[in-house]
Formats: C-alpha cells, sequence, structure tokens
C-alpha cells in the first residue's frame, strides 16, 4: 500500500534552505519516493491552517517511507530543515 509525507512548512533562512533543497530528491530516489507536491502554496479552503508551502512525498510502500525518515545518511539534511524552517510532518498510508 502506498504512503505518503506530507510536509507543511514555512522557510524562515532561504539560504541555508537552498541546501536541503539541493540534495533531498536524490535521497528521495533512493528509497523509491517521488514528489506529488513540491513547495507550492497551498490555497487554504477552511480551518485555521496556516500553510505556506507544502510537499507531498509518495512512496511505493510504508517501509520505503520509514526507511527515507531513518537513513543515517539524510540525519544531517533533516537538521539544516529543522534549523531553516517551521515545519510539520505527517506519514500516511494511502487506501487500497
Amino acid at each position: 500500500m502506498k504512503a505518503y509525507l506530507v510536509l507543511d512548512l514555512s522557510v524562515n533562512d532561504f539560504g541555508g534552505f537552498k541546501k536541503y533543497i539541493a540534495e533531498i530528491p536524490a535521497f528521495i530516489a533512493k528509497h523509491s519516493g517521488k514528489y506529488i507536491v513540491q513547495g507550492v502554496q497551498p490555497t487554504i479552503i477552511e480551518g485555521g491552517w496556516k500553510s505556506e508551502r507544502m510537499v507531498i512525498l509518495e512512496f511505493p510502500e510504508r517501509q520505503n517511507a520509514e526507511a527515507f525518515l531513518s537513513d543515517p545518511e539524510i540525519q544531517d539534511l533533516f537538521k539544516v530543515r529543522h534549523n531553516t524552517t517551521t515545519s510539520n510532518l505527517l506519514l500516511v498510508d494511502g487506501c487500497t
């Protein structure tokens, strides 16, 4: 069953964030993921959500997404995202 990582973020330091933008696609591909939505400004329809940018990644199986998240080679890059953005990240399973 497909799994999705949903990232809602606001970039606080674009200069520092450029490293993440440049390097993250290789790790996504390494774990058989692909962009469904790539850093677009969402249109808020309902609720108090204040998302500035949205990214949705699709993985063929949940274990691919979990391997992506726990990959030791990517942890420093995640720190770059944590230090340059305010973000929320969800992992959700797709429908069968």
